[in-house]
């Protein structure tokens, strides 16, 4: 394990991990030709960042997915309220509210004529004139070769820091959480969040010194 890899999991293991999942479910075993499936999602604050331990039933990522690796669409609803976020046909539907789509892929990046596989990570925030899971603003796109300090992938779990701060996001003391596995009912799960008592950034050890995650930068997007 290289020192990145090292410091994003040691920030795991004094602070989200020490959440029980919000998710966790047991899909039928996987076939060849079937995506890879989240089964476990752990979830805390840090500052202003989502911490994440995703686990797939089989690696989501790489060459041994070939061409049918991740594709899996995590939707949170940060201030725990329907009146904001995304707002579905049905009001029932578990991902009305929702303010926030994560979404995990295995993609192969084509570089002179060769695939390289790549762990990609696409953010995207729901206002209330969105009434369909496509209408979200995207606010930042990221994979574990360029933001290897907000992204790793290891095995079959993939761990995340998403930056808050990017977007207009609202904040509540608690996140809802929703998976929606295909041919499945949706998966809801409760998390502590930003606002929350004691949601502080934890400080990470990396090349000698104590430090904190690397800020996104701003994009274009934060105007939304």
């Amino acid at each position: 394990m290289d020192r990145v890899a090292f410091a994003l999991c040691s920030l795991f293991a004094v602070s989200a991990l020490a959440e029980k999942p919000v998710i966790a479910w047991k899909p039928p075993p996987p076939g060849d030709d079937d995506r890879p499936e989240i089964v476990e999602v752990v979830l805390g604050p840090q500052g202003s960042d989502y911490a994440f331990k995703i686990e797939f039933n089989k690696e989501p990522w790489g060459e041994g997915c070939g061409s049918r690796c991740a594709n899996a669409t995590l939707f949170l609803d940060s201030d725990n309220n329907k009146a904001t976020g995304l707002k579905l046909k049905d009001p029932k539907a578990p991902e009305t509210g929702a303010d926030l789509a994560v979404t995990i892929q295995g993609v192969k990046e084509y570089k002179e004529g060769a695939g390289h596989p790549l762990l990609k990570v696409k953010v995207k925030q729901f206002t209330e004139d969105a009434t369909t899971v496509e209408q979200g603003n995207e606010l930042v796109e990221m994979d574990q070769r360029t933001d290897s300090e907000r992204v790793l992938g290891q095995g079959t779990s993939v761990y995340l820091l998403i930056d808050a701060n990017i977007g207009s996001l609202p904040a509540g003391a608690k996140v809802r959480v929703v998976y929606h596995p295909p041919d499945s009912k949706a998966l809801v799960g409760y998390a502590q969040g930003l606002s929350a008592p004691g949601a502080s950034r934890v400080e990470i050890f990396k090349d000698g010194k104590l430090t904190n995650p690397v800020q996104r930068k701003k994009s274009a997007y934060d105007k939304y």
